[in-house]
């Protein structure tokens, strides 16, 4: 477990996908929020017993089925609300179909949102905000969480990579958009905690990451 900037967070890989699940919470208040639970429930929340912190919200940053198939598990342990953007409506229910066909019946029930994030909203807990960012491309309401200098990132920006664009409603120029328009305006001492895979930090993507050198070329060419 880190403690960053007086919150705790842990990250938890979880399911056939290894996806990052994190948990981070007020160091003071012990009030935490879930962003994106993708699968083995009791694990999470067993992470979470052993933080000793009190689980309030679960906030995701889309909705393919990798990131959203412990939510049910959750919520039936805690009766907490389920936040995402309104565009991944769609998404979600693609996203139980094609994880049903891949996993057969035991996948439980993905649930319908409590709430919806927005652009330049925040999800809040007692001593801590998470700022959302629009940041579709990935999806069509894929978003990324900043707070007090990390970055989750979803399945937006990895460590020297993006997330696919050629799903569903995935969008190679928006996703470039909001990573070379939002995101790198972040400081580059940002600390990036993505949906797959390690951590990276926003100076290391904007030196090197090949994909975010490139549309910085092209728009410095224009």
């Amino acid at each position: 477990m880190a403690v960053i900037n007086e919150m705790e967070i842990r990250g938890v890989v979880v399911g056939t996908f290894q996806e990052n699940c994190y948990i981070i919470s007020s160091q003071q208040t012990k009030e935490a929020i879930i962003i994106d639970p993708g699968d083995e429930p009791e694990r999470i929340l067993e992470v979470a017993k052993d933080m000793g912190v009190n689980v309030k919200v679960i906030a995701n940053s889309h909705g393919h089925g990798d990131h959203v198939m412990a939510i049910s598990g959750i919520k039936q342990i805690h009766d907490i609300p389920f936040l995402i953007h309104n565009s991944e409506i769609p998404v979600l229910e693609r996203s139980y179909q094609s994880m049903r066909d891949y996993l057969g019946d035991n996948l439980s029930d993905i649930p319908h949102p409590d709430g919806y994030v927005e652009d330049n909203g925040k999800v809040s807990v007692a001593g801590l905000d998470l700022h959302v960012i629009h940041t579709p491309g990935h999806t069509p309401g894929s978003v990324s969480y900043f707070v007090n200098g990390l970055l989750f990132s979803g399945d937006t920006l990895f460590r020297g990579s993006i997330g696919r664009t050629d799903l569903p409603g995935g969008s190679y120029e928006q996703i470039m958009e909001g990573i070379t328009n939002k995101l790198l305006k972040l400081p580059d001492d940002t600390i990036v905690l993505p949906g797959h895979m390690l951590q990276t930090s926003i100076g290391e993507e904007r030196n090197n990451n090949p994909f975010i050198l490139d549309a910085l070329r092209k728009k410095q060419d224009k």
